[in-house]
C-alpha cells in the first residue's frame, strides 16, 4: 500500500488516470524521468547558445569583428574565460569587458 500511495504522490498534478491509477502513474512517471534526463543534457546545450550569443552582441556594440575570430584571439592571448563568464561579464560588466577586448585586439 505504502509503494502505490507514494507513486501516486509523485504523479500528483498528472492528467487524467494518470493520476490517479497505479499503472499509468508508473508509466507517466518513467516517462517523465525520460524527459527530464534528456533535457538537462539540452539546457545546457542552449544555455551555451545564448552565451554565445550575448558575447556576439557586445563584441559587434563594441565594434570587434565577430565571435569566432575574438574567441581565437583569446586563446592566441591565453586568457582562459569560459563562455558563461564571458556573457556575465559582457551584460554585468561592459567597462570590464571592453578592457578584455583591448587587450586581445
Amino acid at each position: 500500500m505504502k509503494r502505490r500511495r507514494n507513486i501516486l504522490k509523485a504523479a500528483k498534478g498528472f492528467r487524467f488516470a494518470r493520476s490517479t491509477k497505479k499503472r499509468s502513474a508508473i508509466d507517466a512517471l518513467r516517462h517523465a524521468g525520460k524527459y527530464a534526463f534528456r533535457d538537462r543534457k539540452a539546457k545546457k546545450r542552449s544555455m551555451r547558445g545564448l552565451s554565445i550569443v550575448r558575447i556576439n552582441a557586445a563584441l559587434r556594440e563594441n565594434g570587434f569583428k565577430n565571435y569566432s575570430s575574438f574567441m581565437g584571439a583569446l586563446k592566441k592571448a591565453n586568457i582562459e574565460l569560459d563562455r558563461k563568464v564571458l556573457a556575465e561579464i559582457a551584460s554585468e560588466y561592459p567597462e570590464t569587458f571592453k578592457r578584455i577586448i583591448a587587450k586581445v585586439a
